[in-house]
């Protein structure tokens, strides 16, 4: 049931659509991580303490080892599988059966567990017993099943179990009916996935079955609409859940602010940190965080260090998280005094570094040109007990070659081939492939090239190209066309900077024949030549004018023409 056709999308910001918005909260609003439940008035059970008349000191009942577990263990999580699935065999044995609320407590750890170490076909079965002895799952029951599905990224299996909540058509045999809860868990999985059209769909089934979605289900929505790039759509959504009375919360407003940084849009987002304020919504640490991001993608790092400071005076504390995200701005616009500044401030306030901090700074510094400065704070890095990942050794790697230092980065991948909890990439070896080549250390490149596919790696375009050109630099074109015809042969299409590399080397070593029948195979896929093409036709032509007619079975090459021909104008001209 929509309300879209109770009033038109107003125009203008954000900010607009949450005024004059009052309505019942509808009982429906409830987490995600939580399901709803009948509470029924407890009765007197052989485990309540009883009092008489005549001893007025209560009994103390002896629970037994059931009770215990299901009381204790399954609250706390301090349980084996062996002894969850001994209970759960146990009880659907009894007669009479337990209380639902029984199963659902014991079957809601179970299933999470096995869900979480990827036992699916285990957590299902047990569903499928509970059928089997007539113990008919609730839709609690259901919905701590899919939760742990779509949290083990199982969705598929989530939206069967679904279907058999809502049509019976399933395969599992359960009959009680999907609600609210269930509907968000699963739509927010599948937006999570990217799937935003089978969450459009569910989102419409579950208003054609009367069920309303509330603040945590449209929030959800918006929110993958507008991390898909679907900013109207988002925007439509976000308009009929205002009209239709749902207030949002802190998790739309975040969704929100979210949007509008990621669109450049901050003087947006902060009206709207202003406006979530003033209706009595509290921001919270996730929502600054955003909001500093967004400056920092802006240049406005002036606005996200002023808000970054005020965050302690707003009732919350900046974590690793506040840190590296300023940190990650100051480095991305060269302003690396600062971005150490923010850095040490870290330590003295008892904020552990992460490896995403030490991945910032290593960046900045190498793109200052500050080699010892970044290999000193890798070795800090270490010493703080903080693990690098692949993305550090890529970093180190790629910038030690790009500053000339070959055997400190041939150091690093020594040390990469021995470690085993990092898996060494095709981007690592481009890295140093490409140091080498430029080192003109080509044979130590050529090693490299084939140790690639003793990893089990498939050297990309960019391997190639790299390659290539350094084959060229050395004179070895033969071997440089062979690698050429390689690389068609393997399936990896030559791009414009692989053209452009060869036809340079053919060029500068006088083969122009080999030239023109490259550019033939640029114009049959459809490459168009940029400027560093036109270099080196300009060049072809200069040595032999006769080549010029070859242009002119090139329709492809229309643009490469005029721009020679205003280069021999200009030529002239200065002449």
């Amino acid at each position: 049931m929509s309300c879209s056709s109770r009033s038109a999308a107003s125009k203008g910001k954000l900010s607009s659509l949450f005024t004059n918005t009052e309505r019942p909260t509808s009982s429906n609003s409830t987490k995600l991580s939580s399901l709803s439940t009948n509470q029924v008035a407890a009765k007197p059970t052989s485990s309540t303490p009883t009092t008489s008349a005549k001893d007025p000191i209560p009994s103390v009942p002896i629970q037994t080892p059931l009770e215990s577990f299901l009381q204790t263990n399954c609250k706390s999580g301090d349980f084996t599988l062996n002894e969850a699935v001994h209970y759960f065999d146990h009880m659907i044995h009894m007669q009479p059966l337990p209380r639902m609320a029984s199963f659902n407590r014991l079957f809601g750890g179970l299933a999470k567990r096995l869900c979480v170490e990827d036992r699916i076909d285990e957590a299902l079965r047990l569903l499928e017993k509970m059928v089997k002895f007539q113990c008919q799952p609730t839709v609690m029951t259901c919905g701590t099943l899919i939760s742990g599905l779509c949290r083990a990224g199982k969705t598929s299996v989530a939206l069967r179990l679904h279907e058999d909540m809502a049509k019976g058509n399933g395969g599992f045999g359960v009959y009680c009916k999907p609600n609210v809860v269930t509907y968000g868990i699963i739509i927010d999985r599948l937006c999570k996935d990217g799937r935003i059209d089978e969450a459009k769909e569910l989102f419409v089934e579950m208003k054609d079955r009367w069920i309303l979605p509330d603040v945590i289900v449209y929030s959800a929505l918006i929110h993958g609409l507008y991390y898909n790039k679907k900013w109207e759509a988002g925007k439509a959504l976000l308009h009929e859940m205002v009209h239709c009375g749902i207030k949002p919360n802190l998790v739309t407003f975040n969704v929100l602010i979210a949007a509008l940084c990621r669109r450049g849009n901050v003087n947006d987002s902060r009206d709207l940190l202003k406006l979530m304020i003033q209706r009595g919504i509290s921001p919270d640490l996730f929502t600054y965080n955003t909001l500093i991001d967004g400056f920092c993608l802006a240049g406005c790092l002036n606005e996200a260090r002023e808000l970054f400071h005020s965050i302690s005076s707003r009732g919350c504390q900046p974590d690793a998280v506040s840190y590296n995200v300023l940190i990650s701005g100051y480095c991305k616009y060269w302003k690396i005094h600062e971005a150490v500044n923010i850095y040490e401030e870290m330590i003295c306030k008892g904020v552990r570094p992460t490896v995403v901090t030490y991945n910032a700074l290593l960046t900045g510094l190498f793109k200052l040109g500050r080699v010892q400065d970044a290999q000193k704070l890798f070795s800090e890095m270490q010493t703080q007990n903080v693990l690098p990942n692949s993305s550090t050794y890529k970093i180190l790697l790629d910038r030690l070659c790009k500053n000339d230092c070959i055997p400190e980065a041939t150091d690093i991948f020594h040390i990469l081939e021995n470690n085993r909890s990092c898996e060494l990439s095709v981007e690592i070896f481009n890295s140093l492939i490409n140091g080498y080549c430029k080192a003109r250390k080509l044979e130590t490149a050529w090693d490299l090239f084939h140790k690639m596919s003793e990893k089990g790696l498939v050297p990309n375009v960019i391997t190639y190209s790299m390659m290539i050109h350094g084959l060229c630099i050395e004179g070895q074109l033969e071997k440089a066309n062979s690698l050429f015809l390689e690389m068609e042969g393997k399936g990896c299409a030559p791009n414009l900077v692989t053209f452009n590399t060869l036809m340079r080397g053919f060029c500068q070593n006088d083969d122009l024949e080999k030239v023109v029948e490259l550019l033939h195979k640029m114009s049959e896929r459809n490459l168009s030549p940029d400027i560093s093409t036109t270099s080196i036709v300009v060049d072809l032509l200069s040595k032999d004018e006769s080549y010029r007619k070859c242009l002119d079975w090139l329709p492809k090459f229309s643009q490469l023409k005029d721009e020679v021909q205003k280069f021999n104008l200009n030529v002239e001209e200065e002449l």
